[in-house]
């Protein structure tokens, strides 16, 4: 099976369509969408709908920490990242918050967890962004029986770490549109960078493509209209930082 997993979309209605356009073109069969849906874009209404769409029609959804932020907005703006938690949970119905609220942390599938952040305290948002992260997000997956790969976001960088014949981590830095093979034996974490706000210089799309079946991973960057996505943001009102971070995507 070929599974898209997306994250980090960050109601960029634009960049969500395009990876989405781009994964079924090569042959992607389900949808895993891990965390972060909304914050900091301009168009959470239509992608928080479109996400129900894909839920309904079988695709994976996990809770990142902007849908706990555009729930309960208080006291979020003293953050950046919560800086438009009050707008978007004012732009979402009751109906939309519900489907945010009941999304769950974590969702193991055969031998593949899938998670937000880390699955060391997956509700507590630690940033898996180095080996020593790395290991305590994989040693936490030890209590889910079988699991040998581990995927998340919430970082927007694209990295795979393995472990190898001893206990520490490697880290590999993947080059897109390559599949890397994922055998069995070893144990793996990757974050799949984000959909909605690449933050290393180039503003193109990133998620991934794991053929669940030939057991390899293949990471993605896919343009699209920056320039619209930034404009809605500005349309919107909301503070021109985060559409000037998409133009230059950083």
């Amino acid at each position: 099976m070929k599974l898209a997993l997306l994250s980090d979309i960050h109601a960029n209605l634009q960049a969500f369509e395009a990876c989405m356009a781009h994964a079924r073109a090569l042959g992607a069969q389900r949808f895993a969408l891990l965390g972060d849906l909304v914050g900091y874009g301009g168009d959470p209404v239509a992608v928080v709908r479109q996400v129900m769409q894909l839920a309904g029609e079988g695709a994976i959804v996990l809770k990142g920490n902007h849908e706990e932020m555009a729930i309960n907005p208080a006291g979020a703006n003293k953050t950046i990242g919560g800086s438009t938690a009050d707008w978007t949970h004012n732009q979402l119905d009751d109906g939309l918050r519900g489907f945010l609220d009941a999304l769950p942390l974590t969702h193991q599938e055969d031998a593949t967890l899938l998670v937000h952040a880390s699955a060391d305290a997956p509700g507590r948002w630690r940033y898996v962004d180095d080996e020593r992260s790395a290991i305590a997000s994989l040693d936490a997956a030890a209590a889910w029986p079988d699991v040998r790969y581990v995927f998340g976001g919430h970082v927007h960088q694209q990295t795979l770490y393995y472990r190898g014949t001893g206990r520490g981590l490697m880290r590999f830095a993947p080059t897109a549109g390559v599949p890397i093979p994922m055998p069995r034996h070893r144990h793996w974490v990757a974050t799949i960078g984000s959909v909605g706000q690449p933050r290393d210089g180039d503003p193109r799309a990133m998620y991934a493509l794991f053929d669940t079946t030939a057991a390899q991973v293949t990471f993605h960057r896919v343009p699209y209209d920056h320039q619209a996505a930034a404009a809605a943001i500005r349309r919107a009102g909301l503070p021109e930082y985060f559409a000037k971070r998409l133009e230059d995507g950083r």
